[in-house]
């Protein structure tokens, strides 16, 4: 019987032994098995609202015709002022300017008064004045002179050398207009009076000089209304002028004495 239990005693040692062995190795078993992947858990979904459909925006609304309103009654009426009133007239100073004669330049309607003795040609050689020009003047006032003396033959020789030396000497085209005068050759002197009032225009003595004697050509060419526009024309410029005055008053006498 002893022999029994004991045997029974060591069997279930062994069981237990066997059970203690299976869980041992089953412990270690799990330990050494793969762990899963750590993954970070996803948040949930944040429901959002549903949008709202986009719709096409409204059509323009229909061009609306404008309404035109009558003109005021005050428009009308202004109309018919303006109709039987007469023609606009410019203001005060400032008319028209008429068309000049022939052989009379435009300049303003004012009458200048006398004005200074410039015909000195000697006083003009200044300090400063190129030597061809002085040269010039100096021929210039011996044709004068020749001029005043009853020679324009001489002279017209002596003048055509000023333009020579200087062919700018505004001078010197009018005295040579002067002795062509002298001689007869009214045309001649009209030419060079073209050329002497372009170059002196600046000058109102010389100027009213120029226009002066086209109306002593004028004259002799039988033209007494150029001529008189030109002498009123040199008036205007200088009421010295003593060519312009005496013939002025000598062509309104023999119109006087000669009515029509």
């Amino acid at each position: 019987m002893k022999n029994i239990s004991c045997s029974v005693n060591f069997f279930v040692q062994k069981i237990v032994l066997g059970v203690v062995a299976l869980g041992f190795v089953a412990a270690v078993t799990e330990s050494c098995a793969p762990r899963p992947p750590y993954r970070t858990p996803i948040p949930p979904a944040v429901s959002r609202p549903p949008e709202a459909p986009t719709l096409p925006p409204p059509p323009p609304p229909p061009a609306q015709e404008s309404v035109r309103q009558p003109l005021p009654q005050e428009s009308k009426i202004r109309e018919q002022d303006l109709k039987t009133k007469g023609p606009v007239t410019p203001p005060a100073g400032k008319e028209p300017s008429k068309a000049a004669n022939i052989g009379e330049t435009r300049t303003s309607p004012e009458t200048v008064g006398p004005l200074p003795d410039d015909s000195s040609l000697l006083a003009k050689i200044t300090p400063g004045i190129p030597p061809q020009r002085a040269a010039s003047l100096r021929l210039t006032e011996e044709g004068r002179k020749l001029l005043d003396a009853g020679d324009p033959g001489k002279a017209l020789s002596r003048l055509e050398k000023t333009i020579v030396v200087d062919s700018t000497n505004p001078y010197g085209y009018f005295f040579l207009a002067k002795a062509h005068y002298r001689l007869g050759r009214y045309k001649e002197s009209l030419n060079f009076l073209d050329v002497a009032e372009s170059r002196l225009s600046e000058e109102p003595f010389w100027l009213a000089e120029v226009h002066a004697l086209r109306g002593e050509n004028f004259r002799a060419l039988g033209m007494p209304q150029k001529a008189e526009a030109s002498y009123a024309q040199a008036l205007r410029l200088n009421s010295g002028n003593r060519t312009a005055m005496e013939a002025l008053s000598r062509l309104q006498a023999e119109g006087s004495s000669n009515p029509r």
